[in-house]
């Protein structure tokens, strides 16, 4: 049974987090002692170049790989030594993701991408169109309900992307690179509507290496080398 944390204003907490891997019978240390809290409703950027543990350090936050070493709180629960299937259940609960891919599926519709996370938790089928509807009423996509993917722009994709992420009223939208495929025209809308959602109450955390994205954030990690080299609300 994981642990409970008992400041319930923090959804994320890092303790000396580590990540090490062993690679040609050495030591590589992708995340090495890193510590830090986002309090709910925090709007944060992680930077750092290519090979500076910022995608290892994603994936620990998504729960999608776990610490060699360290404690991770995700919502007031330890994640980090979880049983498969207790960690997969509180992933579903708690997060949501945004992808610079989009990872949509290509044979369901709009619709049917976005109720697709409320599928897995058992919601009914009524509630789950009608939450699916208003999701995609919200990022202006409520017009494309029956299309495919394959019949949308990049920027209608990332839109739907996002209403799947919200589909479960997570503790945190985590985004990777998610302007990445985008034009600058396409880019600005995307994080205007990350921004909405950030007033909206949302806690965001995204991972992109262009300053322009991290601009607006409103706190900003920088990994560099497995480490922190700053950390700044």
């Amino acid at each position: 049974m994981a642990s409970q944390t008992e400041n319930l204003d923090e959804v994320v907490r890092l303790e000396n987090v580590c990540r090490h891997y062993m690679v040609g019978g050495e030591t590589v240390k992708a995340l090495d002692g890193v510590s830090f809290s986002i309090r709910k409703g925090e709007y944060w950027a992680i930077m750092g170049p290519s090979g500076s543990g910022k995608s290892t350090l994603l994936n620990i936050l998504g729960c999608l790989d776990r610490p060699t070493a360290g404690s991770y709180w995700l919502n007031g629960v330890d994640v980090a030594h979880m049983e498969d299937n207790e960690l997969s259940d509180h992933r579903l609960k708690n997060l949501g993701f945004v992808f610079q891919s989009f990872h949509l599926i290509p044979q369901l519709t709009v619709l049917e991408n976005i109720e697709m996370p409320m599928f897995y938790l058992g919601v009914p089928q009524d509630e789950r169109t009608r939450r699916a509807k208003e999701l995609a009423a919200k990022v202006e996509m409520d017009h494309r309900l029956t299309h495919l993917p394959a019949e949308l722009s990049g920027g209608q994709r990332q839109r739907v992307a996002v209403a799947r992420a919200l589909a479960n009223d997570p503790a945190v939208l985590l985004a990777d690179e998610p302007t990445g495929n985008l034009d600058s025209k396409t880019s600005v809308q995307i994080m205007q509507l990350f921004e909405e959602l950030h007033a909206q109450g949302k806690t965001l955390i995204v991972v992109t290496h262009e300053p322009d994205i991290d601009a607006y954030a409103h706190s900003h990690i920088v990994v560099k080398d497995g480490k922190l080299l700053g950390c700044r609300r």
